[in-house]
């Protein structure tokens, strides 16, 4: 039996240190998934905040992509543990926990993706037992199941990042600039030393961390290519509705242009 959310692929790639790719799904069909996978994505980014899906939907695109190579991340609506409770049990490879702002609040929010003794998760596991005998052997491969990984979009957080880097459990970090540069009243000025400044602390002390440094952006493929050169090691790069939107708009433009 191949495996459930594909995650051991991804965690290898990234301990090889190898460049880990793939893009944001928000459409309810999971066929988008399927596509990106079969394209080549090392992972499938459910984005659950600013989309219209529901929990039906996120299990069909966790569903889809079992068959490939690409692991399916889900980002969840927001720092809650009621709401995060279904998905770990949907068993994708990761759960990106969006708008937190302190240690304390990111180590509550790790515990509630972890069993006891090393957190508070309830024990309710669905498609996370397939192919295992008992809950005792599900336990020992429990941990390491599933990626939880922080988003850090806040300012608040910045400061209070060397903190969150030490939480126990934590897997990785997540950069979120438009938010960032929001939460500092600059929203979008990417190129403001203050919010470059704020960007650059947060990759050079995740990477030095040991930590899994990654980013959602738009389709901005050059961007990725200098934030690897800063060490980080993931990139969700544009989005389902953006890629089908641009490769139609580029035929239109171009048929247009024989008027």
């Amino acid at each position: 039996m191949g495996s459930i959310n594909n995650v051991e692929r991804l965690r290898s790639r990234l301990e090889e240190g190898k460049v880990c790719m793939g893009t944001s799904v928000q459409v309810t069909d999971p066929l988008v998934s399927e596509l990106a996978a079969e394209a080549g994505s090392d992972f499938i980014w459910i984005e659950m905040e600013h989309s219209h899906m529901d929990l039906r939907a996120a299990l069909g695109h966790i569903m889809a992509v079992r068959g490939t190579h690409a692991a399916p991340l889900v980002r969840v609506q927001s720092p809650d543990e009621n709401i995060i409770k279904p998905y770990l049990d949907m068993c994708p490879a990761g759960i990106i926990i969006p708008m937190l702002t302190s240690a304390r609040q990111t180590e509550q929010i790790v515990k509630a993706c972890r069993y006891p003794p090393h957190g508070t998760r309830g024990f309710g596991p669905i498609r996370n037992m397939y192919g295992l005998d008992s809950i005792e052997e599900y336990l020992k491969i429990a941990e390491e199941q599933i990626l939880i990984i922080a988003h850090i979009e806040t300012i608040d957080a910045v400061r209070d990042l060397d903190a969150i880097l030490q939480v126990p459990g934590l897997d990785g970090i997540c950069l979120g600039r438009n938010d960032l540069s929001g939460s500092m009243n600059k929203l979008g000025q990417h190129s403001d030393p203050e919010v470059v400044a704020a960007i650059d602390t947060i990759i050079e002390k995740t990477v030095n961390s040991g930590l899994w440094m990654g980013c959602s952006i738009g389709a901005n493929p050059q961007q990725a290519i200098e934030w690897r050169k800063k060490g980080m090691h993931w990139f969700s790069v544009g989005d389902d509705v953006g890629h089908i939107f641009d490769g139609a708009k580029a035929i239109a433009d171009t048929l247009h242009a024989l008027d």
